[in-house]
């Protein structure tokens, strides 16, 4: 009879055990929670660029396209970090954002010789509605995500010298501008949960970005050439990391 009494409680005390070990390895996202999750970023440009057209000389109109001529913009890594609030079990709002990242410009076609002509640091916050798959409690949950992304430009310059001065002659000098526009972000990804508030991520996000590409040139003697192109960027990236939901 004692034998089947301690049993018993034996028994008990490892049901309360593993219902503890379970509740524990749930997973926490559920509404009203928040993740943040930080990592790896990848930026994988799919970039094409229109001739570059000079369309001014000396404040005179000349719109002479400059055939052969193209660019691209340059893969480049960063350390990405993302929110999200859950505002149901399923439905999540998430901003997307990225330490400072340096891409460059590098010709095409008749620019190829010079390799890289410049480089800008983008600045593009997302803001993503996701839904996830499954429910809160499985370890494993694939979302896809819909949003918005705004992106500007800053520090953009002119960094090949024998660019510059093939086009602008001894002494000239070159300035650049990219236009900043709001644009679509879709993505997919997934989350698996290591522990109930621990877990680790993987997502893929594209951005079609068009921006506009102003070159201002001066040559020695004060003469104004203003060139423009079309640059689209459209990124894709890889986004590898860490998260913990409170």
């Amino acid at each position: 009879m004692r034998n089947y009494r301690r049993t018993v409680r034996s028994a008990g005390m490892a049901v309360c055990i593993c219902s503890a070990a379970l509740a524990d390895s749930a997973n926490s996202q559920t509404a009203g929670s928040f993740t943040l999750a930080t990592g790896w970023l990848h930026v994988a440009p799919q970039s094409s660029a229109t001739p570059l057209t000079v369309e001014s000389v000396g404040g005179i109109t000349v719109n002479q396209q400059l055939p052969g001529t193209g660019a691209h913009a340059s893969s480049t890594d960063t350390m990405g970090i993302t929110t999200e609030y859950y505002v149901t079990d399923h439905i999540g709002v998430a901003t997307l954002i990225g330490l400072p990242l340096t891409v460059n410009l590098v010709g095409d076609g008749t620019l190829a010789k010079y390799g890289t002509l410049g480089s800008t640091r983008p600045i593009p916050p997302a803001i993503v509605l996701r839904y996830h798959l499954f429910e809160a409690q499985s370890k494993f949950r694939p979302f896809v995500g819909l949003g918005v992304n705004y992106t500007w430009f800053t520090q953009v310059r002119t960094t090949n010298s024998q660019f510059v001065t093939d086009n602008l002659g001894p002494g000239g000098s070159a300035q650049g501008s990219l236009s900043s526009s709001w644009n679509p972000v879709f993505e997919i990804g997934a989350y698996y949960a290591v522990t109930k508030h621990w877990s680790v991520g993987a997502a893929v996000g594209y951005v079609p970005v068009k921006t506009h590409l102003t070159l201002d040139g001066t040559t020695a003697n004060g003469t104004h050439i203003v060139s423009r192109s079309t640059i689209r960027i459209n990124p894709v990236n890889v986004f590898l990391n860490i998260a913990y939901t409170f």
